[in-house]
């Protein structure tokens, strides 16, 4: 069924203050100059390689975390962006992708992970986030880790254009 729209439902979701939203911006060549936190959530619809992305961008804020659930249902991708530069909270963020890596309803969700933020000094590398994530554990999604940085776009197509060859190989029938 899903052949025909040729549509992907894709949730960013990472700790407040990773850049989410200027990923989701700067993907979509909008301005990024003038990005406050996201309270709730920002949702764009793009086409990309002949695809309809429909990209929730949910808030990060500790109060906002338990309302991610809400937004699980029929997610095909999940874009984990973690603030490189960050490390006092790395382990807050390695809980929050691991539980949401046990939910249901993201079962079989393709998972890229954006180690943002590159263009910081100090900021750890993606192999060193993905120890701290112990991403190698993970067996259950297909998953990817790239460094970028939303602010000079380093990374963001090559990491979409993984993220959605690997979700359509999943659920889209070649011809």
């Amino acid at each position: 069924m899903k052949q025909k729209e040729k549509e992907m439902r894709i949730l960013m979701l990472g700790l407040d203050n990773a850049g989410k939203t200027t990923v989701l911006k700067k993907f979509n060549g909008e301005d990024i100059d003038t990005i406050s936190p996201t309270l709730g959530f920002n949702i764009k619809t793009l086409e990309h390689l002949s695809y309809k992305l429909n990209i929730w961008d949910v808030g990060g804020q500790k109060s906002l975390r338990s309302y991610w659930r809400n937004y699980f249902e029929s997610t095909d991708g999940l874009i984990w962006v973690v603030d490189s530069a960050d490390r006092m909270r790395l382990q807050d963020c390695k809980q929050e992708l691991d539980a949401l890596l046990l939910e249901e309803r993201l079962a079989g969700a393709t998972l890229l992970v954006f180690a943002n933020k590159q263009d910081l000094p100090g900021a750890l590398t993606a192999e060193e986030i993905k120890n701290a994530l112990e991403l190698s554990n993970i067996k259950t999604h297909h998953w990817l880790i790239l460094d970028c940085s939303a602010v000079s776009g380093e990374n963001l197509l090559q990491g979409m254009d993984w993220l959605i060859d690997d979700i359509a190989s999943r659920i889209f029938t070649m011809d």
